[in-house]
């Protein structure tokens, strides 16, 4: 069956927000070689907006660093698929939009074959672990105090994480990989 990956970067105060955050070529390379065990990345509206067009035309313009080209054009390429309610349509290429149950199409796409399901964004990855659908997390702990944000999963569904990997980066970012273990 198939994981269901979320990565996330996240402050050492717990914020999610994307303003307060090192974006440098070891973090985008860590972000390809994930996006590269995915076939499909899910993510909502708001992520969506976030990152479409900006990904797109730097992958269409190469227009940054080597590895920051290199994560646009694979995340360009990635199939995706967005879940929203209120879009009424999608531009980006290799992009869905659906509005039907996100667990249960979660739960179709984990027992196709496959590679990984990448998911985006913090409401598409709260509802999943709501459900007990995420496999494993990537934290990508930023040293930064934000002070405000959005916080990941200030409530939801009691379960426990399984350090199964780490890796610290140069600009002191600490990446740390979980496997879940739901109760």
């Amino acid at each position: 069956m198939r994981k269901v990956v979320f990565a996330i970067n996240i402050t050492v105060d717990g914020c999610c927000g994307h303003e307060s955050v090192v974006a440098n070529d070891e973090l985008h390379e860590y972000f390809t070689e994930l996006l590269q065990d995915s076939d499909i990345e899910i993510f909502g509206r708001n992520t969506y907006h976030l990152m479409y067009p900006y990904w797109h035309d730097v992958a269409i313009n190469q227009s940054e660093s080597k590895a920051t080209n290199e994560f646009a054009r694979t995340f360009d390429l990635i199939p995706k698929i967005v879940f929203s309610t209120t879009l009424k349509s999608v531009e980006w290429k290799n992009t869905t939009l659906l509005r039907s149950n996100l667990q249960e199409e979660v739960l179709r796409l984990k027992q196709q074959p496959g590679k990984n399901i990448s998911v985006g964004g913090l409401n598409i990855a709260s509802q999943l672990a709501q459900s007990g659908l995420i496999d494993e997390y990537h934290f990508l702990i930023q040293p930064i105090v934000a002070g405000k944000g959005p916080r990941l999963f200030e409530s939801g569904k009691d379960f426990t994480l399984e350090l199964v990997g780490s890796k610290t980066f140069q600009s002191g970012v600490v990446a740390l990989r979980y496997k879940t273990i739901y109760k």
